[in-house]
């Protein structure tokens, strides 16, 4: 197994889910993590549990959708531990509904989070990154943006559109100093059921959780994995997603 010791991760929506289960794991695997979200208290109680197990794990509050919180979060990561060699783009919401609905905030607010978020990741680790002389974007996208399923449509797009922005990065960092990694989960057991407005489509999708959704470890594995190569190797998509899901 490749070492994470000498690599420093931030990784936002790290109050549960997918995001608290990565910084655990890659704090385990010898990385220090810095869990970034709106919930502080939550954010602070997996640092502690991390740093009790010998782990090093810093916090900082952050809305994804300003870009002076990201860039605050990339200054704090330096600040504590020198450098930032990992931004893990985990924050999403999913507050899907019919087109016909018309639920234009909740459009907004998939645009906001799951495509404007990833923007400000890039607008504030990138110079980082050159500055450094390497980096790592790693983007928590979605298989439901590999076919188009009633009621998706807009979540689909945002989670296309981050794919699109990763491809238009890799392409641009042909020095080598840049990797960028979208990984695309199926059915995983979190929150973000909760995030969705529709009750009809909210129950539906938190009964799919529970029956054939992964855990989040399943997906902070391979989150390990793509950090984890060398520098000259770069891991641009990775599916997961339950055996069992079509």
């Amino acid at each position: 197994m490749l070492s994470l010791h000498d690599k420093t991760i931030a990784i936002t929506g790290a109050s549960g889910g997918i995001g608290e289960a990565t910084a655990r794991l890659l704090a385990r695997r010898g990385a220090a993590v810095v869990l970034a979200a709106r919930r502080g208290e939550r954010v602070d109680a997996i640092a502690r549990d991390i740093r009790e197990e010998g782990g090093r794990a810093a916090t900082c509050v952050v809305d994804v959708t300003k870009a002076e919180d990201l860039r605050r979060l990339v200054s704090a990561t330096v600040d504590e531990y020198g450098r930032i060699d990992v931004l893990v783009n985990n924050a999403g919401v999913a507050p899907i509904s019919p087109l016909a609905d018309l639920d234009t905030e909740g459009w907004s607010a998939m645009i906001d989070v799951n495509l404007r978020g990833m923007l400000n990741c890039v607008a504030a680790a990138l110079p980082v990154f050159h500055e450094q002389g390497s980096g790592h974007l790693v983007s928590i996208v979605s298989v439901a943006g590999l076919t188009t399923s009633p009621s998706m449509a807009v979540y689909a797009a945002t989670k296309n559109a981050v794919r699109t922005v990763h491809e238009g990065l890799r392409k641009e960092s042909t020095d080598g100093v840049v990797r960028t990694t979208a990984i695309s989960p199926g059915y995983v057991r979190t929150e973000l059921a909760d995030s969705m407005t529709d009750p009809h489509i909210r129950d539906v999708t938190r009964k799919n959780m529970d029956a054939m959704g992964i855990s989040p470890e399943a997906v902070a594995r391979a989150v390990a994995f793509a950090v984890e190569q060398p520098q000259d190797v770069e891991i641009g998509e990775i599916n997961v997603r339950p055996t069992v899901q079509g």
